[in-house]
């Protein structure tokens, strides 16, 4: 194997694992993002779970992060929370998502 073919598989490989966790940090994104909505719905316990297991399949209608921004939006509706808020918290949470799977959680 030459030192291109090394370095080639190399960078699939890393694309490869930074897809993973890409997918995993918006997953727990979603998680997080669905346990916050669910508090500002009143929702505790089990409900509030159940509702964040909602959000999380939210994502898989459609590419991109629409999806779940539009059923969190529709849900907060009449709650005092705009979309910016919404997309604001996701941002955050996104980091926050990272850092928890770096660190093994």
């Amino acid at each position: 194997m030459t030192s291109f073919d090394q370095r080639e598989e190399g960078f699939e490989k890393k694309f490869a694992l930074d897809e993973e966790l890409r997918f995993k940090a918006e997953a727990r994104r979603n998680k997080l993002l669905g346990l916050w909505a669910a508090e500002k719905l009143g929702k505790t316990g089990d409900d509030a779970t159940a509702y964040a297991k909602e959000v999380v399949a939210a994502d898989f209608e459609e590419a991109g992060d629409s999806d779940v921004l539009r059923k969190v939006a529709k849900d907060l509706a009449g709650k005092g929370v705009s979309e910016q808020d919404i997309r604001k918290k996701m941002d955050e949470l996104i980091a926050t998502a990272v850092a928890q799977i770096k660190a093994g959680q």
